[in-house]
């Protein structure tokens, strides 16, 4: 881990001296490694500006159609928005974090830059496509922009798995991204399955089951162990640690494969095995939990900023979740109006608060990053820069926190109860959270457009 720190330290450097404000990093050679091996700042901001934008466009979405959310689920609006949220948001910024992150974790450069421009094109095309003929409920369509989707997933995996294999030195890291890229690949594959299920109703398999096990394999086996893996290089290097037990976070990796393996076959033939597999997943969940408590507790750093406060608070979010899991999978459950609305509760429980809340707060990380490195980098020593913190508003990162789980606890109580008003009024605090998130992100890109720099002996005024 040691030898990979030079990347991040960059990111929450130690007091520079006077020639650098403190927050920047000491020197232009102290951030040239990082720069060196991952991709043109570009490629992975196309891909988050899209997830933004699609996030940005779902919430609203919502808001116009709480029915969505307070209605049962198994339809084709809901269907069509859930892939707006998991494809056009999740997976963009996921594959975009991705292109930049993965070279710089393992030391290696991106196979392909121009393969990862084109795969770009054909996701976007991709995921549109199918939002919209799941919209109108053209199930033929949508197996046609989803196969186009798979060609763009494909040269991803295969972008990304020849980047894995050039990498100097193998670790949990690899493996866990190794690991996701195999789920990811089945949950596209069992996706197109389900579409093709739908037109030529061939299917041996219920038609809820399947689409709950291809849901599950994408939720977990691609967002959460990507992110648990990846949270293994970013934590450490963002509180100024190091990972504890490497056997222990090998562990996390193994029963969450396990746990999935087995979740995915027992929800797909409605087996009662579903609460034992389900049980291995929370197990998983919870030694990955006690490894990032003792790198937590192992911190130098010991002020959480807000991007941390976000993802942990995610990572908690993980109980009430499981719980409620625990409860969706009881042998005999009977299917009432409460418990299916809970399924839906269950569904945007995951996406919007678990994923979507450690995104937001690893955005906060990465892009400050992306754009002090692309503006600010050359001028260390020469001229006076701004510290990352500068960039952006902590405020407005507070005030989108809380407004951001005020409104997800709304939504939820709100969905439970299948109560249309209290959705929409539940989304209201939801969408200001993600215009302040909006504001600051504008804030700190404005930046690749206009850099603020002083002559050395000023001081750079400070955001607030």
């Amino acid at each position: 881990m040691a030898a990979l720190s030079p990347t991040f330290d960059t990111l929450n450097p130690a007091p520079a001296p006077a020639t650098a404000p403190r927050g920047a990093p000491r020197t232009p050679a102290a951030a040239a490694p990082a720069s060196a091996l991952a991709p043109s700042v570009s490629l992975p901001l196309r891909f988050v500006l899209t997830g933004l934008a699609s996030l940005l466009t779902g919430m609203v979405w919502l808001a116009v159609r709480p029915d969505i959310l307070a209605a049962y689920h198994y339809n084709q609006y809901t269907v069509a928005v859930t892939h707006l949220f998991v494809l056009g948001f999740i997976t963009s910024i996921i594959m975009g974090a991705m292109y930049q992150l993965v070279p710089v974790a393992l030391e290696t450069r991106l196979h392909s830059e121009k393969l990862a421009g084109r795969q770009f094109a054909l996701h976007l095309v991709g995921f549109a496509g199918m939002v919209w003929t799941f919209w109108i409920w053209d199930l033929k369509q949508a197996g046609h922009f989803g196969s186009i989707l798979a060609i763009g997933a494909g040269m991803f995996v295969y972008n990304i798995a020849r980047t894995l294999r050039k990498a100097p030195r193998r670790n949990v890291i690899s493996t866990g991204i190794a690991s996701a890229l195999v789920w990811f690949s089945l949950g596209v594959i069992a996706g197109l399955y389900v579409a093709a299920a739908k037109c030529w109703t061939f299917s041996p398999f219920d038609a809820m089951a399947q689409m709950h096990a291809h849901a599950h394999l994408a939720s977990i086996g691609f967002f959460l162990l990507m992110i648990i893996s990846i949270s293994y290089k970013l934590v450490p290097m963002f509180a100024l640690s190091e990972l504890q037990n490497e056997r222990r976070a090998r562990w996390s990796i193994r029963l969450l494969n396990l746990g999935l393996a087995g979740l995915f076959f027992a929800i797909l033939l409605r087996s009662p095995w579903k609460l034992a597999f389900a049980l291995v997943v929370i197990a998983a969940f919870v030694v990955y939990a006690s490894e990032m408590a003792a790198i937590l507790r192992a911190r130098k750093r010991r002020a959480l900023d807000w991007g941390l406060r976000y993802f942990l608070t995610a990572l908690a979010l993980l109980a009430p979740l499981s719980l409620l899991a625990l409860i969706l999978c009881w042998p005999g459950l009977p299917a009432t109006l409460l418990t299916t609305q809970l399924e839906t509760v269950y569904g945007f429980a995951g996406l919007a608060g678990v994923v979507t809340f450690t995104i937001l707060g690893f955005l906060y990380k990465i892009v400050p990053f992306l754009a002090w490195y692309h503006s600010y980098s050359p001028h260390v020593g020469r001229r006076k820069v701004p510290s990352l913190a500068d960039l952006y508003s902590t405020r407005l990162q507070a005030v989108g926190y809380w407004l951001f789980l005020v409104g997800l606890a709304a939504v939820a109580v709100a969905t439970a109860l299948g109560h249309e008003a209290g959705v929409r009024l539940g989304l209201l605090p939801l969408l200001a959270s993600l215009a302040v998130f909006g504001v600051n992100m504008a804030r700190i890109l404005s930046h690749f457009v206009h850099a603020r720099l002083e002559p050395l002996g000023t001081r750079p005024a400070s955001a607030s």
